[in-house]
């Protein structure tokens, strides 16, 4: 499969250490996976093989390198130990960090089995609490028949959105310009991150 342009950008601009990590994991990857996708996700790389097979991300102070199916083939699993990605292999800052590519590339290839075989992982769902909606901003959207009829039909998720930006207004001012511009979107039927979405 053909190497992301978008990838070299990601390398090209994380800093001068993580470069060759990156470039030797990524390497790694396609000498044991042929086939494999390089696709963006979460404005970082992942690799791709009949699902998201594994990633690896570059911080201000350290490199990551995680199997999405971690526990499955590692024994580990991703956020574990709240190290986030970084528990799987730790938290690579130089090459001499990097797996033995041996042991790596036998990864690689259960990863790749477990995808081309279907197996799921459990994910358990982490449920949010409820937010109670503010009296005065349920008031202003009952005011506009079309911002109250769209508030009704969107997602948990859309209507937590809103909340939570009327909620965080850290002065009065600020949240009453939100509670109108809220209302003016709903109007229109649009989401809160209406701007992002395509």
């Amino acid at each position: 499969m053909p190497y992301n342009p978008e990838f070299d950008t990601y390398i090209s601009k994380s800093p001068d250490w993580a470069q060759p990590i990156l470039t030797s994991l990524r390497a790694t990857v396609h000498e044991a996976c042929p086939d494999v996708d390089e696709q963006m996700k979460w404005s970082s790389p992942a690799f791709v093989y009949h699902g998201i097979m594994c990633g690896m991300v570059a911080f201000k102070e350290y490199a990551t390198f995680h199997f999405w199916k971690g526990e499955l083939v590692t024994g580990t699993a991703l956020g574990a130990d709240g190290m986030g990605a970084a528990a799987q292999f730790g938290r690579m800052k130089s090459i001499k960090d990097l797996p033995p590519k041996k042991q790596l590339v036998a990864y690689i290839k259960k990863a790749m089995k477990l995808n081309e075989e279907g197996v799921k992982v459990d994910r358990p769902k982490k449920k949010r609490p409820t937010l109670a909606m503010p009296d005065d901003f349920m008031a202003a959207i009952r005011k506009n028949k079309k911002a109250s009829t769209a508030y009704a039909q969107f997602s948990p998720s859309h209507q937590r959105e809103y909340i939570e930006w009327i909620i965080d207004a850290k002065t009065d001012a600020t949240r009453d310009k939100r509670v109108a511009q809220a209302v003016e979107w709903m109007a229109e039927g649009k989401s809160r991150n209406w701007k992002y979405q395509r």
